[in-house]
């Protein structure tokens, strides 16, 4: 069982408490990050599903296609006349099946293609506390990776407009950016009532990085706008979420000294704001 704050024992010195604490709030962001993927695991798997299904359509289209390609060739040497072999090329259509095949072959890598691209992205989202640490990582790609992840929540609700400046790699814990993209990207969705437009866009400045997540959903009320960071505290229906990812997210953004704001305008969409500095203070890169 994970230590809480009221199940630690009242008399720890104060360096144990803090070791305590920073392990609780480990196994925090590991469970939330799980439970986020595990809401997601349905589409996931449709994701997966999709390309893997019409994969194995065409191979069975392929197994049909070399019946006839083996009758053509087979005949090479039973064919009593080069007319026979016309006829036997005709009777199996041979110039479709020829481009069918290389349309196939086609469209069957693609499919084997995208599921590798979702398996690389979950792989990203699977790391444990123990295993990350912080390195230089491209931003652009953990976006685009974690839109792979969480297509299945958004291609039915929004349009993804892409809006990327020039960004320097930033030094930084690259899964932890990751389930925050994710979980901004998530709630953009579930703003969003109908169909509507979500608007990622980033930025240089000087020694920090913007990364924006624009959506065109309901709002946020005033009241609600200031509770949005507590933990806990949340306005989706009950068994919908955890209220911990915005929470989750804006302590993963201190601890990488950057800074998470919200601005909202109620039925009119929400705007959530990163500002993250490219390197971390006392490393080597920074001035």
């Amino acid at each position: 069982m994970a230590d809480t704050p009221s199940n630690l024992p009242k008399d720890l010195p104060p360096q144990e408490l803090s070791a305590r604490l920073e392990q609780a709030n480990r196994q925090l962001h590991q469970s939330e990050k799980m439970a986020a993927i595990g809401q997601l695991a349905a589409g996931v798997a449709h994701e997966i599903n999709n390309p893997v299904g019409y994969v194995y359509s065409n191979l069975q289209t392929l197994e049909h296609y070399l019946s006839d390609l083996f009758r053509l060739t087979d005949a090479v040497e039973s064919a009593a006349s080069l007319e026979d072999l016309h006829q036997i090329r005709k009777s199996i259509d041979y110039e479709f099946l020829r481009g069918d095949l290389e349309d196939l072959l086609s469209e069957s890598r693609e499919g084997i293609e995208r599921v590798k691209t979702i398996i690389a992205a979950m792989k990203d989202f699977s790391h444990t506390e123990e295993e990350e640490e912080f390195r230089y990582a491209d931003l652009h790609r953990g976006i685009e990776t974690t839109l792979n992840v969480v297509n299945n929540e958004l291609k039915y609700k929004a349009a993804i407009v892409r809006d990327f400046g020039d960004l320097p790699e930033v030094l930084c814990i690259a899964s932890q950016i990751n389930q925050v993209i994710m979980n901004l990207l998530v709630n953009a969705a579930h703003a969003i009532e109908n169909t509507g437009t979500i608007t990622i866009r980033t930025r240089s400045e000087g020694d920090h990085v913007t990364l924006e997540f624009e959506d065109t959903g309901k709002g946020i009320e005033p009241a609600d706008l200031s509770r949005i960071f507590n933990p806990f505290f949340t306005t989706k229906p009950v068994g919908k979420g955890t209220g911990l990812g915005l929470s989750l997210s804006f302590n993963i953004i201190e601890k990488h000294h950057g800074q998470i704001t919200a601005a909202s305008t109620p039925g009119q969409g929400t705007i959530f704001r990163i500002r993250l500095p490219v390197n971390q203070p006392g490393s080597p890169d920074d001035d």
